[in-house]
């Protein structure tokens, strides 16, 4: 009886999910078993858009329906939350997804646009640093906020919408750091390739002197003049600092 009443459930799953390659069930009636697909459908449907809306805005209707149907029909999700459907549509985009028609830049472009909820909704609370951190910062012990991601796009995901489309990715990468601020607004913020250098070296290194990441940094960058990157990185450091992205160590 259990296994029957399994098997009934993955035929009527399997329907919803695509209609076009599987069997109506048994002893349903097709206008019922298509309203079942439509709420199904069109729940997933506007979640989606509203969690990616630049990536809603470059397709047309036709556009995004292919994709969403292709989406509901193809990806199993692992998940019963609303709140995680956006990281599976990613995850489907990353590795199912298989349409050489798409914008080469779709899956950063939705990946940009998914980091945006997935910090808005982030339970990491961070002990933001005070006046005295901000005076002494140049022999403060740092730590990248886990509210703050450095990011690297081939493409400018920031700059594009239905106006610019971009065919090929130019030639300098796109540097970004988003990040939660103590108000919880995520913010977006264009940096240098030294400045995403900084973060990236706190992000897989743990916390440390500030003075030893600057030193670090500066490996990195032989062709800037130690003294100048120093007195920079400081500058540099109290702005970031100051945006929350850059803490004292052990308040990560």
């Amino acid at each position: 009886m259990a296994a029957s009443f399994q098997t009934t459930q993955q035929r009527f799953a399997a329907y919803i999910r695509d209609p076009y390659s599987n069997p109506l069930p048994a002893d349903v009636e097709p206008k019922r078993m298509a309203m079942y697909r439509e709420l199904f459908f069109n729940n997933i449907d506007s979640f989606i858009a509203s969690n990616f809306p630049v990536l809603r805005a470059i397709l047309d209707d036709a556009q995004w329906l292919e994709l969403t149907q292709d989406f509901f029909s193809r990806h199993h999700c692992r998940t019963p939350y609303f709140s995680e459907i956006a990281e599976e549509f990613l995850e489907y985009l990353q590795n199912e997804r298989n349409q050489p028609n798409d914008y080469p830049f779709l899956l950063e472009l939705a990946h940009y646009e998914w980091v945006e909820m997935a910090l808005s909704i982030a339970k990491d609370a961070p002990n933001w640093g005070d006046q005295a951190f901000l005076a002494n910062l140049s022999t403060q012990t740092i730590a990248l906020s886990q509210l703050a991601w450095p990011l690297l796009y081939q493409y400018p995901v920031h700059r594009i919408g239905p106006d610019f489309l971009p065919a090929q990715p130019p030639e300098q990468a796109t540097c970004l750091v988003v990040y939660r601020d103590q108000a919880d607004q995520v913010h977006f913020l264009q940096v240098s390739g030294l400045t995403l250098s900084l973060l990236q070296i706190l992000q897989n290194r743990g916390s440390m002197p500030a003075a030893q990441c600057l030193q670090i940094v500066a490996a990195e960058f032989p062709q800037v003049e130690p003294q100048l990157l120093h007195s920079n990185g400081l500058a540099m450091l109290r702005e970031l600092a100051e945006k929350g992205i850059v803490i004292p160590a052990g308040a990560a």
